[in-house]
C-alpha cells in the first residue's frame, strides 16, 4: 500500500508466506509503479518474510529502504490496519473459508479494484486511492470546495461556520502521536 495515496500497488495470495514470496511481490510493485532507486521506504512488520535474508537482498537490490515496526507496538502502520480491517468488514466478505487459493484471488481481486477506484476514502478528502494516487484529487476537491461556496452564497442561513475542508492533505505520517518516531511520508515522484 502507498501509505499517501492508500493505494493498493501490488498483492498476492499464496499458501504460505516466505521472503522469497515477499521479494516477488516488491519486484512487481516496484515494476507496475516505475520505482527507482532510493525513491521509497518499506514499513511492514517484524514478521520472518520480511525481515529474510532474499526480501533484504531484493530491497537492497531495488534501492528500497526497509523500515520495521517498533517492537510490542500493535498498530505501528494504522494505514494497513484500517485497510485490513475495510477488507475484513466488506459485506462481500464470506463467513467462511475461502474454498481454494483461486477463490481467494479473486476476491481479492475484486476487492482491490473497488478499494483503488470506487471506495471514497475518508482519510483523504473522500476521493479514491486512485485518484489521489495519480494527482486528479487536487481537482476534484477544488471543484468540490467551489460546490460548497456556491451552496453557502445561495443559502447562508443552513451554515453556521466555515465550509467543510476539501484541500488536499499534502503530507502524511506514521506515528504522528510521538513525533520523536514520526516518519513523514510525501507524494511519490513517480519516473516518467
Amino acid at each position: 500500500m502507498d501509505v499517501y495515496s492508500r493505494k493498493v500497488v501490488a498483492w498476492q495470495v499464496h499458501g504460505c508466506e516466505s521472503s522469497e514470496l515477499a521479494a516477488d511481490l516488491m519486484i512487481e510493485a516496484c515494476f507496475r509503479e516505475h520505482i527507482t532507486q532510493d525513491q521509497i521506504v518499506l514499513h511492514s512488520d517484524n514478521g520472518s518474510p520480511m525481515k529474510g535474508a532474499t526480501m533484504l537482498a531484493k530491497l537492497q537490490d531495488l534501492g528500497v529502504m526497509p523500515s520495521f515496526s517498533r517492537p510490542s507496538v500493535s498498530d505501528d502502520n494504522p494505514y494497513s490496519e484500517a485497510l485490513f480491517r475495510t477488507l475484513k468488514y466488506r459485506p462481500e466478505y464470506p463467513e467462511s473459508a475461502f474454498i481454494g487459493l483461486s477463490d481467494a484471488r479473486d476476491w481479492t481481486e475484486r476487492f482491490v479494484e473497488w478499494y483503488n477506484n470506487r471506495h471514497l476514502h475518508s482519510g483523504i478528502r473522500f476521493v479514491t486511492p486512485a485518484d489521489r494516487h495519480s494527482g486528479k484529487d487536487k481537482e476534484i476537491l477544488a471543484k468540490r470546495h467551489q460546490v460548497y461556496l456556491e451552496a453557502k452564497n445561495k443559502h447562508p442561513e443552513r451554515w453556521s461556520g466555515k465550509t467543510r475542508n476539501w484541500s488536499s492533505i499534502e503530507q502524511v505520517a506514521l506515528n504522528k502521536a510521538n513525533s520523536t518516531n514520526a516518519v513523514p511520508v510525501k507524494k511519490m515522484n513517480k519516473a516518467a
